[in-house]
């Protein structure tokens, strides 16, 4: 076997983001995992193009007293607009002069790759945050140009405008709907019929908008089983991402910071964990949603053999019964004789691999570690 297998082989991961998807999408394939992209929600960048243009020719005419960023990829985009205006030059000098603060990390490293240094950061990556942080500071007759996110005004421009703040919105993209319904809807479907290992998602909105479709389709129940069963995780970017799925009783995981690679490096972490294998006397057995890993080496195995790995595992070291095998067989034998055939193929596939112990006259166990002391 190799000695260094990817660890996330075997899973199969659904991104559910548009922005950046490829780079997620490209990590997580790299670590071994198969990645389906069904973006929940699209990106409608630009639109009013000329509204945007004529308000940064303002700010570069008559410079704000502070800039509200409140999305890395928000920020940018901006600034390429005013490149293609052959307006870049003003609006630099033009942020220069202004107090620049941040909504979040992402929206920091967006200003500083531009080479310009953000006054303050709201950690939590709220706008209610950077509210209360302005609000505190005093902003009576300040101008002040905020850049908003893609879910639209959230109540920043009302309570700085009854501040006293005189209040300029950018508009740069808006959350549209996905620009794959059908593939966003079959993704769903398999989810809830248990395909996936593991659902990323990297914006609040775009959670939000897949739970939207879960419901409409009406297998959120069927989700939420399969998470509390520990067969399916929910991963996401950070607390503000994961708020619509808690609230939906998802479970997701959040790793510490709100940064893509923290996302990556804990979905590699929870698939790594030897508490998600069953220790049998070849290695460490992890039963995906399509494949089985022996020390994240896939098996070689048919989806009946998967399936009755799966049952196995459930009951680590137990005795499974050949009528319980039969349950999670393919077709409707009652023939016990069907599931000594489904365990002698199991094990042909695999080989010398030790993983199956017939126990004589009761039936099947996982060949497990304390069971073969």
């Amino acid at each position: 076997m190799n000695a260094h297998p990817p660890v996330l082989a075997g899973t199969r991961i659904l991104v559910t983001a548009q922005r950046r998807s490829a780079d997620l999408a490209s990590a997580l394939q790299r670590r071994g995992a198969r990645v389906e992209v069904a973006p929940a929600l699209g990106v409608e960048s630009h639109i009013d193009e000329p509204s945007l243009i004529a308000r940064s020719r303002t700010l570069i005419k008559n410079p704000a007293d502070i800039v509200v960023v409140t999305t890395g990829v928000g920020f940018t985009s901006w600034l390429e607009t005013a490149e293609a205006a052959g307006l870049l030059p003003g609006l630099e000098a033009s942020l220069r002069k202004a107090r620049i603060v941040a909504r979040g990390p992402k929206a920091r490293g967006a200003i500083q790759a531009a080479g310009l240094t953000p006054d303050w950061v709201a950690e939590s990556e709220t706008s209610a945050e950077l509210g209360e942080f302005l609000v505190a500071e005093g902003v009576d007759e300040q101008r002040i140009f905020i850049q908003q996110h893609g879910a639209g005004d959230d109540g920043l421009t009302a309570a700085l405008t009854e501040a006293g703040a005189t209040v300029t919105t950018l508009v740069i993209y808006r959350w549209g709907p996905s620009p794959d319904p059908e593939g966003l809807r079959r993704s769903i479907l398999e989810t809830a019929a248990g395909q996936f290992d593991c659902v990323t998602f990297t914006s609040a909105p775009a959670a939000a908008a897949w739970i939207a479709e879960a419901r409409a389709n009406n297998v959120l129940d069927d989700i939420q089983a399969l998470v509390a069963a520990d067969r399916l995780l929910v991963a996401t970017v950070g607390p503000i991402t994961a708020a619509p799925l808690v609230t939906a009783k998802l479970a997701p995981l959040v790793p510490d910071r709100g940064r893509l690679g923290a996302l990556i490096r804990a979905v590699v972490l929870f698939y790594s964990d030897e508490d998600h294998a069953t220790e049998v006397v070849d290695g460490q057995l992890r039963v995906r949603a399509s494949a089985a890993t022996l020390d994240h080496v896939v098996l070689p195995i048919s989806p009946s053999g998967l399936e009755v790995l799966r049952l196995l595992a459930a009951r680590p070291g137990a005795v499974v019964a050949r009528e319980d095998l039969l349950e999670v067989l393919p077709g409707d034998s009652a023939d016990p004789h069907a599931a000594e055939v489904a365990v002698a193929r199991l094990r042909e596939s695999l080989g010398n691999l030790r993983v199956v112990k017939t126990v004589v006259k009761r039936g099947y166990r996982l060949d497990v570690v304390q069971e073969s002391g």
